[in-house]
């Protein structure tokens, strides 16, 4: 319904490297590339600047950058009223995407519910494991993800739609002493150095910290600045460290391995959307409940 290159180029921009971009879009490099290069030759201008870091928008980008996603948004909008004047409603989910919080698990969840006949499309959307940008763009770039929901700070700030639990574990290196466990006890983790969401982000993290701090002062803390990403995982695989993880995680880093342990700590894990969500995200929600697939 929109330009292709319009939209690579708007991937590029969101990404802010070629390359990320390619990824995400499934392609590779040199087609983004040229696809970007058509583009700013069709307009006439310079919409890109290559760096070693990766690109910058120029002047002119950025002004494309921001009329094209709104004209993308226009679009849908208008295929949306039209199918509604046909009697045809169809709404469009978008669903989010990412290393740790991967669209296959509402995907497959929805597989049991819709057989060809309910009013909706799915529409994948990938973005970076950073949760302040990503909450932020709820009911904006995308509509809901699937992923841990026990954040103190940003779940305040959306709803949650609960499809189970998650197991805490331990994850470490392939060369790791602990790596060939097939189940920790606490003391196996003594002389160690945990990695941990810090402080005040977390209740169900807050309360196995409190219980190491009481009971397991043998075992090292160091706080992470944030909610992981894929760097958490690879500094706890380079600097040997030990990662509290999510049995969900398992596969995430090829060259950890993730250990259940001997506690009792589980995250809730459900559907994220907007704290007030389109009509919709709603009908999606309700669809789900109605469907009675989680008990």
């Amino acid at each position: 319904m929109y330009n292709r290159q319009i939209y690579t180029f708007i991937q590029v921009a969101d990404c802010g490297s070629l390359s990320k971009a390619a990824e995400k879009l499934f392609i590779s490099t040199v087609s983004v590339m040229k696809q970007i290069n058509v583009l700013e030759s069709d307009i006439g201008v310079k919409l890109l600047e290559r760096t070693n870091q990766g690109v910058l928008l120029t002047a002119a980008g950025r002004s494309i950058y921001q009329d094209a996603k709104q004209m993308i948004q226009a679009s849908d909008s208008a295929i949306q009223r039209a199918r509604q004047i046909a009697g045809e409603e169809q709404y469009v989910i978008r669903v989010g995407t990412s290393l740790l919080r991967p669209s296959k698990i509402l995907i497959d969840l929805w597989t049991k519910i819709d057989e060809g006949n309910l009013p909706f499309q799915i529409k994948i959307v990938p973005f970076e494991d950073d949760m302040t940008s990503t909450v932020a763009s709820l009911g904006k770039e995308m509509d809901c993800f699937v992923g841990p929901c026990d954040s103190i700070r940003w779940m305040k700030k959306c709803n949650v739609h609960l499809i189970g639990m998650n197991q805490c574990c331990i994850a470490v290196s392939r060369k790791h002493r602990l790596a060939k466990k097939k189940l920790l006890k606490w003391e196996g983790l003594y002389g160690e150095t945990l990695v941990l969401v810090k402080r005040g982000e977390s209740l169900v993290l807050d309360r196995l910290r409190d219980e190491i701090e009481a009971k397991h002062p043998e075992i090292n803390i160091i706080d992470t600045p944030n909610f992981y990403d894929a760097d958490v995982f690879n500094k706890c695989e380079q600097m040997n460290y030990v990662m509290e993880t999510l049995d969900i995680w398992a596969e995430v880093h090829p060259s950890l391995v993730t250990i259940p342990v001997e506690w009792d700590y589980e995250i809730p894990f459900g559907i994220v959307y907007a704290n007030e969500p389109s009509k919709a995200v709603m009908a999606f929600i309700d669809a789900i409940n109605k469907a009675n697939v989680l008990k």
